[in-house]
C-alpha cells in the first residue's frame, strides 16, 4: 500500500503559486510511489477555475477530496510559510520565499513546524537562514531567539519545454498575433509581472522606474522601439487597467517631452501557450525587469527559451539560472524597503532589496536596440543552458531523489494470518 501524501495548495487558481503548486503535484504524482489526495486553497483575490480551463490539468481535479477524515503519512502545503501547519506524520512545506534580505518571524517559525521547506532559490534559502529574532512576551521579557531550525532544501521552478520554446512558425491567424503586428514598431521590448503596490521607483516590480527610463532613453529619439507591459494590479478588470493607465500618463507628463515612445498596455489571463507566442513573437525582441527582488522569476526563465536577449536586476533568486554572460545585468545597490510597499508581517520596512543603477538601465536599453544582433549568441547560450539544467523534469528528478531520501518508511497494516490448529474432534455423548 503506498504512504497517503495529501497537499495543501492554490493549484487550481490563476497566479505564480498556482503555477508552481501544478508543477510540484504532477511531479509527486508522476513517480507512482504515493497515494495523493488534494485540497484546493485560495490565493489572495486571483480566480478558481484554471484547470478546467486547462484540459491538460484537469486530471488533478479527480485527486481533490473535501477535507481530511484521518491523519495522512505525509502533508505538504504550498504557500507562504506563516500558514504552515504539520497535520501528518511527517510534514513538508513549498513555499517561493522571500525578495527582500528578511523574513519575517512567523515565517520562521512556520518553517520550525514543518519537518523540511523546499524554497525555489539559493537568495530564498540565505534570507531564510539570514533572518534571527529575539522573541519577547507582552511584557517585554525575553523568550529566546527564533531562527531557523530545520532543514530547507532548494527546489527550482522548471519550465514546460513541450510549451516554452522557439517557435518555427508562429500562429498568425490568432487574435495576439494580429495585435502586435498592427502595431508600427518593428523593436518591442517586453515587461511581464504585476504592477505592485508602492509609491514611483519603490514597487517591487519596479516598473514605474522602467517606464521612466525606457522613456527617457528613447524620448527625442528618430527610431524608436516600443514597450510592451503584459501587467495589472489586482485583476484584468477594466478598472484595474484604467488605474494603471492613469499611472502610464503621470509618468509620460513628468517626461517634459512631446516626442515620446509608444507602449502597449496587455491585460486578460493567458493560457502558457499564449504567453509562449507572446515570447516568441518577431516583434518582441528582448524581455526587461527592473525587479528589486524574486523569490525565482520564473517568467525570465520561461522567455529565456525563445533564445531573446534579456536585461534584468543583477540580484535576487533569478541569478540562479540567469548567467551574467549571457544576459544584460544591471548593477545597483541594496536599499530599505519603503514603507509605501511594505506589507504586514511580509515585506518588512527593515529589510532591503535592490536599486537598479539607472545609468546602466539606460544604457543596456540603447545597447541591446543599436547592436542587436550582437546579444543573440549570449541569448541562445543562456536558453541552452535553461533547457537542460532548469526543465520541469531536472525538477522532477531533484524531487523525487529528495523525497526518496527524507521520507520514512511508515508502518503498514498487515493481514493476520492465524495457523492452522489441529485440535481433537467432539462427538457426541451416547450415555
Amino acid at each position: 500500500m503506498k504512504p497517503t501524501f495529501v497537499i495543501s495548495s492554490p493549484f487550481d487558481t490563476y497566479s505564480g503559486y498556482g503555477a508552481r503548486s501544478r508543477d510540484v503535484i504532477k511531479a509527486i504524482v508522476a513517480t507512482n510511489k504515493y497515494d495523493v489526495k488534494l485540497l484546493s486553497q485560495r490565493w489572495g483575490n486571483t480566480p478558481f477555475g484554471f484547470c478546467e480551463d486547462n484540459l491538460e490539468w484537469k486530471f488533478l481535479l479527480d485527486l481533490v477530496i473535501p477535507n481530511l477524515t484521518q491523519q495522512p503519512d505525509i502533508w505538504a502545503q504550498i504557500t507562504v510559510p506563516n500558514e504552515f501547519q504539520a497535520v501528518g506524520k511527517y510534514n513538508i512545506g513549498f513555499t517561493a520565499g522571500m525578495e527582500t534580505t528578511l523574513v519575517h518571524g512567523s515565517w520562521v517559525e512556520g518553517v520550525n513546524r514543518m519537518n523540511i521547506t523546499f524554497v525555489s532559490s539559493e537568495h530564498s534559502k540565505q534570507t531564510f537562514l539570514n533572518s534571527v529574532f529575539e522573541k519577547t512576551d507582552t511584557q517585554g521579557n525575553k523568550l529566546g531567539e527564533v531562527k531557523i531550525e530545520k532543514p530547507i532544501e532548494v527546489l527550482f521552478e522548471g519550465a514546460n519545454l513541450d510549451v516554452y520554446k522557439p517557435l518555427n512558425s508562429p500562429m498568425t491567424n490568432n487574435n495576439l498575433y494580429q495585435s502586435l503586428n498592427s502595431i508600427p514598431e518593428s523593436f518591442a521590448y517586453l515587461f511581464v509581472g504585476h504592477w505592485m503596490q508602492g509609491d514611483f521607483g519603490e514597487d517591487r516590480k519596479n516598473v514605474g522606474l522602467l517606464v521612466k527610463a525606457f522613456l527617457e532613453t528613447f524620448k527625442n529619439k528618430k527610431n524608436k522601439p516600443a514597450l510592451i507591459l503584459k501587467t495589472s494590479q489586482v485583476s484584468s478588470s477594466y478598472m484595474d487597467q484604467e488605474e494603471i493607465t492613469k499611472k502610464l500618463l503621470a509618468i509620460k507628463k513628468s517626461s517634459n517631452s512631446k516626442d515620446l515612445p509608444n507602449i502597449y498596455l496587455l491585460s486578460g489571463e493567458f493560457t502558457d501557450v499564449e504567453m509562449n507566442e507572446l515570447y516568441n513573437h518577431p516583434k518582441v525582441k528582448s524581455m526587461v525587469s527592473l525587479t528589486k527582488g524574486e523569490g525565482f522569476g520564473r517568467p525570465l526563465l520561461e522567455f529565456s527559451l525563445s533564445k531573446k536577449p534579456i536585461i534584468v536586476s543583477g540580484w535576487s533568486g533569478h541569478m540562479d539560472f540567469l548567467d551574467p554572460k549571457f544576459v544584460s545585468t544591471i548593477g545597483g545597490k541594496l536599499t530599505n524597503v519603503h514603507k509605501s510597499a511594505a506589507v504586514k508581517d511580509m515585506i518588512l520596512e527593515e529589510s532591503q532589496w535592490f536599486s537598479p543603477n539607472h545609468i546602466e538601465v539606460n544604457t543596456a536599453f540603447s545597447h541591446i536596440f543599436e547592436n542587436y544582433k550582437k546579444f543573440i549568441d549570449g541569448a541562445k547560450r543562456q536558453a541552452y543552458k535553461s533547457k537542460n539544467e532548469f526543465s520541469w523534469d531536472k525538477m522532477k528528478e531533484v524531487l523525487e531523489l529528495k523525497l526518496d531520501e527524507i521520507i520514512p518508511e511508515f508502518p503498514k497494516q498487515v493481514e493476520l494470518k492465524l495457523p492452522k490448529l489441529n485440535l481433537p474432534k467432539l462427538t457426541k455423548n451416547e450415555g
